[in-house]
């Protein structure tokens, strides 16, 4: 599937000298992706003199020497991460849907979870300055704006921009022009906007968003469904405490108010409050406090207790991120180049995709640990399909341990 990269970039190679391609780049980079020693931009160097490795890539040449360090970095700058787009996005087609919790089969659209992450980038650009540090060191970084397919288990978009989240680069401008049809978006409070709701609607899809407390709904009497639902008994049992359907917004304000009914689901859950503060390090501050979540959707005859389990879901984009970083390695940006991020960005989630598609579940590190002994020569195809081929029980372990805090009193 690489293969097909390999014109890119070769118009501007008059001499017809050109050592590296498109394609070899990008299997260096993916190659990174299952080895941890390939951490920077000169351990891929390094490894690409490597005999197994210009062979299992072929990327040989005669001389048997490594890319220059200048021909890797210009890369970034030289080839079209719109390719490697593709390639994702022929690899999603063939991804199948992934067991999924039955009580969602009440939501129409493909659970798609929206989130966006910032990328630290070490070097010094100007372009990515977005804050400085106590000391006075300035901070860089990009944005990676990511639509998580649930029911796959894998990215079914990804975008980036730079890191200000404003503008062209902000959360919600860059959703709204990548929106399609038959999907549900959940989202966080920062993607709280009626003109996004609307814009959702208008594409053919449905939303589950977390709003601010502000919001303003009226209820309007001579319209049919709308106004304070009754809560059931399964809705309580999952936290929710009101049900409401209105006009959202201010209603002498177009600009500031919803096109179409919303709903309201208030939902009480119980929250471990964090310090946040510098050198806190995340840990609990205080007793757990009850907090009320207020979901806004379209979705009108959805039961509340679903509602409440889609938002639930939202987390899933949050593990991806921490899979994309932590395992994938994509902590560490090899290039300072906004295409360099891109294609880097690509072939994680390109990475992501494979591992899916193996092993027919979401990506974990143990799969990705395998894999990489396997690329590494540690472990033998034998060992690889096994644990491929190895039942998924982490369903079954997670109900259990939820049985025990049950048991115990939690």
């Amino acid at each position: 599937m690489l293969a097909k990269l390999r014109p890119d970039g070769c118009a501007r190679d008059r001499a017809g000298n050109r050592t590296l391609f498109y394609d070899q780049y990008a299997s260096l980079v993916l190659l990174s992706m299952f080895s941890p020693a390939m951490d920077s931009l000169r351990a891929i160097r390094q490894a690409s003199a490597l005999k197994k490795v210009q062979a299992l890539l072929g990327c040989a040449s005669s001389s048997s020497r490594p890319y220059s360090l200048g021909s890797l970095s210009e890369a970034a700058r030289v080839f079209d991460p719109a390719l490697l787009a593709g390639v994702a996005a022929e690899l999603g087609a063939e991804l199948k849907p992934l067991a999924s919790d039955p009580r969602l089969a009440d939501v129409r659209g493909a659970l798609t979870l929206c989130d966006g992450t910032l990328l630290a980038a070490l070097p010094r650009l100007a372009a990515s300055a977005w804050n400085h540090s106590h000391a006075g060191r300035p901070l860089h970084g990009w944005r990676m704006h990511c639509q998580f397919d649930l029911s796959l288990g894998a990215p079914h978009d990804v975008a980036v921009t730079d890191y200000r989240n404003s503008g062209k680069s902000d959360e919600r401008a860059v959703l709204k022009a990548r929106l399609a049809a038959g999907r549900c978006y959940v989202m966080d409070r920062g993607y709280f906007d009626y003109s996004l709701f609307d814009a959702v609607v208008a594409a053919g899809s449905d939303y589950v968003c977390r709003v601010k407390r502000h919001i303003a709904l009226t209820p309007d009497a001579d319209r049919a469904g709308e106004g304070e639902r009754p809560v059931t008994d399964a809705a309580r049992r999952a936290g929710v405490v009101r049900d409401v359907v209105g006009t959202a917004g201010i209603a002498d304000r177009r600009d500031r108010r919803a096109n179409h009914p919303v709903r309201l689901v208030y939902v009480e859950v119980t929250v471990a409050p964090r310090d946040v503060r510098g050198g806190g390090g995340g840990k609990a501050k205080g007793p757990p406090r009850v907090e009320t979540l207020i979901l806004a959707t379209n979705l009108l005859d959805v039961p509340a207790e679903v509602i409440a389990l889609v938002y639930k879901h939202r987390w899933g984009v949050e593990l991806f991120f921490r899979f994309f970083k932590q395992v994938l390695g994509c902590r560490h940006l090899i290039s300072d180049d906004p295409d360099g991020v891109a294609i880097q960005c690509y072939c994680a989630v390109i990475a992501c995709l494979l591992i899916t598609l193996w092993s027919g579940r979401a990506a974990d590190k143990a799969t990705w640990r395998m894999v990489g002994w396997f690329l590494g020569g540690l472990a033998d195809e034998g060992e690889l399909l096994a644990h491929l081929s190895a039942p998924d029980r982490r369903g079954v372990k997670l109900a259990a341990k939820e049985a025990l805090w049950k048991k115990l009193g939690y």
